[in-house]
């Protein structure tokens, strides 16, 4: 049963795209490459995998050689005990980058993905040609004001999961067999459209995540924002060209952007949640082909 949710058996479903491993910087990264052309690499969040980008892949791939990574410790790549802070976590891209021969790339990312995205274009400026940010800016000091308490009366989205996800031992023992709750609590707060995610989807990444060790990296990730916020504060602005897609997430990417960037685009994905890639592909897809030109 559980076969089907195996990147073996997805992969089946995208004619064109294959799977393969590799060893980087201590650990094992699975992508599925396809196409031709110009390569981008593409970086998925929590709590989804590189199927999170299935729907805008076939498209995107009929211009660009795409590359979809699953993260240190996402689906099918390694999950190490340490180095989940996004300087590291860019530098396991960035050592595939060089395995691949690659001289530059463009890069992209959503959520988790996005942090890794930008660490990369700060920390390997020369290997960057373009970067575009799906959503969710990278950490900074404003994370630290992020309230505590949902606030009363406020249209507010709390994001219980960024505190909780911090905590180290006990979400696993919570959580290892009963993952798909939490799945399908944050796609069903964080979509407008119920429809544009289906049960086989939230499937994969519920297989994807519930185990003692997906539950653990993946919240590596968030245990490591302390370090990245201090990282980002040693960052030179980035000359690369920039785009900021954003739905939930726009007036994020608005206010933070512009500090770090000096040649920025900003458009929003109007009537989407937070996981546009699954609500609205094909202008997610649009705006990435427009900027990419």
């Amino acid at each position: 049963m559980e076969m089907q949710y195996s990147a073996e058996e997805l992969i089946k479903s995208l004619p064109g795209f294959k799977n393969n491993y590799t060893e980087v910087n201590g650990t094992t990264l699975h992508y599925v490459e396809g196409g031709n052309g110009e390569p981008l690499i593409l970086l998925p969040g929590w709590p989804e995998t590189w199927w999170a980008y299935h729907k805008v892949m076939p498209e995107l791939a009929r211009k660009y050689h795409v590359i979809v990574i699953d993260l240190r410790g996402m689906g099918s790549s390694g999950k190490p005990s340490s180095g989940y802070d996004k300087k590291n976590m860019a530098k396991d891209v960035y050592e595939l980058v060089i395995k691949l021969g690659y001289k530059s790339i463009n890069i992209g990312g959503h959520d988790i993905g996005a942090h890794v995205a930008f660490s990369f274009a700060a920390n390997f400026p020369e290997r960057t040609s373009k970067l575009i940010v799906l959503d969710t800016p990278h950490p900074d000091a404003r994370m630290y004001q992020l309230p505590m308490l949902p606030m009363l009366g406020a249209n507010y989205l709390y994001p219980w999961w960024l505190a909780f996800n911090q905590v180290k031992e006990l979400p696993e023992q919570l959580l290892a067999g009963r993952m798909s709750i939490v799945i399908a609590w944050i796609f069903k707060n964080l979509l407008n459209d119920q429809n544009s995610m289906d049960e086989f989807d939230k499937a994969i990444y519920a297989f994807a995540y519930d185990s003692n060790d997906g539950i653990r990296a993946s919240n590596a990730w968030y245990q490591a924002f302390p370090q990245d916020i201090e990282d980002i504060k040693a960052y030179a602005k980035l000359n690369m060209p920039v785009i900021g897609i954003g739905a939930t997430g726009f007036e994020m990417l608005q206010n933070t952007l512009p500090n770090y960037t000096t040649d920025l685009q900003l458009v929003k994905v109007e009537g989407s949640g937070h996981f546009m890639l699954a609500e609205k592909p094909r202008e997610t897809a649009n705006y990435i082909k427009e900027f990419l030109g």
